[in-house]
């Protein structure tokens, strides 16, 4: 029996894109249902992260037009990774393997080809990574190899240059959802999971069009997110500035106590503003990151819903399927 395949796709303001991914991932399904890799029944699930223009409206008309494409539309916006959590959740109930992909089309569509033979093959997770980041800024991919760099001294289990393009089997997916924290960081939380996996190279491209969702504000503030879910080295960080500050002022109270025997004047105002300043530093620095894990900790005790759902075809779609309609 041939295997169900669906590409969930997060949308948030994606209206000047839509018409192209539709057409490029909608040829790469038909294509595969033609090769007989992948059921009649497989499709593209757009999930709609509360967008403010007309995706929802675009996105409704192609699930008319077409058969394999589907919706979710989210209540507000709840954020890209919950966009992915979401069709995940509706997707594994009738789905043998489930891609995800961004809407902007930045990811070579032509690497499903590849994961799906993965699968086929017995592969549970197979990970899309970028082979070449041409594209990026010069910061960024500066930044990006920092990043890699810093997480996995931390222990973090990332796959370099794989953001969120991978195929998860349906047990895969399955063990992925037991995770139920709030904070997601799904590129972490993936590899967790374990089972067979396989990397799938690809070029990065451009844009096709609009504006990236990620400006430098907010990548910067999803990657503290990663840290801080899945390492608690910067709260060990500010015991050792702890330790080494004590430590500086001991030596400093020491060479005063030195000084003030051999009767040396000293002046001490620029001494004392410098290490006020310096102390009043470290202890806000400190604060904040301790606040962030309390605030992390406030969030997850509530154990309010990762998201709601408004309305949604996926399931219909499927049911018809399962019925012979």
């Amino acid at each position: 029996m041939l295997k169900t395949l669906t590409i969930v796709v997060p949308c948030y303001n994606e209206e000047e894109v839509l018409s192209e991914t539709v057409k490029e991932i909608g040829t790469i399904v038909e294509d595969l249902i033609a090769q007989a890799k992948i059921s009649t029944k497989s499709k593209i699930l757009f999930v709609n992260d509360g967008s403010k223009d007309r995706t929802w409206d675009l996105i409704s008309e192609y699930s008319e037009k077409y058969s394999y494409v589907s919706g979710i539309k989210f209540t507000r916006n709840y954020g890209h990774q919950n966009a992915l959590l979401a069709g995940m959740t509706v997707a594994v109930k009738y789905s043998d393997m489930i891609i995800t992909i961004d809407a902007d089309l930045q990811d070579d569509v032509n690497a499903i080809y590849q994961m799906v033979d993965k699968y086929l093959e017995g592969i549970d997770v197979v990970y899309g990574v970028r082979n070449s980041r041409e594209t990026d800024s010069f910061f960024k991919r500066r930044t990006a190899l920092a990043y890699y760099g810093l997480m996995k001294r931390l222990g973090v289990n990332l796959v370099p240059d794989s953001a969120d393009y991978r195929l998860l089997s349906k047990r895969a997916t399955e063990a992925l959802l037991q995770y139920k924290e709030r904070n997601l960081f799904l590129r972490g939380m993936v590899p967790l999971v374990g089972y067979p996996s396989a990397k799938v190279y690809y070029p990065r491209k451009e844009r096709f069009a609009g504006k990236s969702k990620y400006p430098l504000g907010k990548m910067l503030h999803f990657a503290f997110d990663g840290i801080s879910s899945f390492s608690i080295a910067p709260i060990q960080l500010i015991l050792i500035l702890g330790i080494l500050t004590t430590s500086i002022s001991i030596i400093m109270m020491i060479y005063v106590l030195v000084e003030k025997i051999l009767g040396h004047a000293l002046n001490g105002w620029a001494s004392l503003m410098i290490s006020i300043w310096l102390l009043g530093g470290i202890q806000l620095i400190s604060v904040s990151v301790i606040g962030e894990y309390v605030g992390k900790i406030f969030t997850e005790v509530k154990h309010r819903p990762r998201f709601n759902i408004e309305t949604e075809d996926y399931t219909e779609k499927m049911v018809k399927h399962k019925n012979g309609y």
